[in-house]
């Protein structure tokens, strides 16, 4: 079993900065195209980030674009997710979620991911 542990949530006033952390266990961290997805209250969980295995190709929703960054560091058997400029509706649950295929969608669903973290709850203020 593959288990997924994100860090690095908490509170933080608009206009602020984050980095949440997954460390991966259990697996082939290196093989797996990782992603970040999040849900906040009375929402449907949303893609926010993907990174190919190798980390040579991300994506990013609309909403984040400009403002997140995901990385890896597949010696870490981690991946990040720096977040700027921080908004109000960026307040969420955010989860990491690893697919084996190594590959996902160029904007991908939930569905896709065959391992999900526990979550971190990151709060903006406004």
């Amino acid at each position: 079993q593959v288990h997924l542990v994100e860090s690095g949530g908490g509170l933080v006033q608009a206009g602020g900065s984050l980095r949440l952390s997954c460390a991966a266990s259990g697996g082939s961290f290196s093989s797996y195209a990782m992603g970040w997805f999040r849900q906040a209250p009375g929402k449907e969980r949303e893609f926010v980030a993907s990174i190919t295995w190798s980390g040579d190709s991300t994506t990013y929703a609309d909403s984040v674009k400009g403002r997140f960054t995901i990385s890896r560091d597949n010696g870490r058997n981690t991946v990040y997710l720096q977040m700027n400029s921080l908004k109000f509706d960026d307040t969420a649950v955010y989860y990491c979620a690893a697919a084996q295929g190594g590959y996902v969608s160029l904007y991908p669903v939930w569905k896709e991911f065959d391992y999900w973290g526990q979550g971190t709850q990151v709060t903006v203020s406004s």
